[in-house]
């Protein structure tokens, strides 16, 4: 069953798979070629997770930037929770424009967290809120619209990546340590990104 999450999604990738497939071929040399020349480790999660931590920023910087012309443009919003409350619980809008805000920042949260390997929620929060007021504030200097309701959904979406992160963390530290080995940590990344690329099949199907 398609659900409106899925379609939002599926209107992403529609736009964005161009990019992540010359990003993927383009940087995925880049980095081989460098792990031939100069004879580095090749450590495959961690190269898995650093080219997914790329292509996702890329994509972030595409949808910010899109000018979606379907959606009803009513201008700069400094009120909160102004703009959340316009859409009807569950309607296209609303998993579109409040969940599709939240979601879009959960893997920043994560990505965030792990690279700059943070403990504390300040931080964590300091970085969040940095990244959503420059997308903000990068969209009102193209022509499009500043919105503080984004910024608190963005940071919703972070703080959530964040405590996914802190709890993987603190039961990674728990674990058996063959759950934590190389070997172990390869098939994992495999299989998860097997299952999102055949997440996207189905929903681009």
């Amino acid at each position: 069953m398609i659900t409106p999450l899925d379609h939002t999604i599926r209107g992403v990738m529609e736009f964005t798979w161009p990019m992540i497939l010359i990003s993927i071929l383009t940087l995925s040399s880049i980095r081989i070629t460098d792990i031939i020349k100069n004879k580095k480790p090749f450590i495959l999660y961690r190269e898995i997770f650093m080219l997914l931590f790329l292509i996702y920023i890329l994509c972030l910087f595409q949808i910010v930037t899109f000018e979606d012309q379907t959606l009803y443009i009513a201008g700069n919003n400094l009120v909160p929770f102004r703009e959340i409350t316009r859409y009807q619980f569950g309607s296209r809008l609303f998993i579109k424009n409040v969940i599709g805000n939240i979601v879009l920042f959960i893997p920043y949260g994560i990505f965030a967290s792990l690279f700059a390997k943070l403990d504390k929620p300040f931080h964590a929060l300091s970085l969040i809120l940095f990244a959503s007021v420059t997308v903000e504030t990068t969209q009102l200097m193209i022509g499009r619209v500043f919105d503080i309701d984004d910024i608190i959904l963005n940071v919703i979406g972070g703080w959530i990546g964040y405590g996914i992160y802190r709890m993987i963390d603190h039961v990674g530290d728990s674990l058996p340590r063959i759950f934590k080995s190389t070997w172990f940590l390869n098939i994992l990344s495999i299989l998860l990104v097997s299952l999102f690329i055949g997440y996207i099949w189905v929903v681009l199907g």
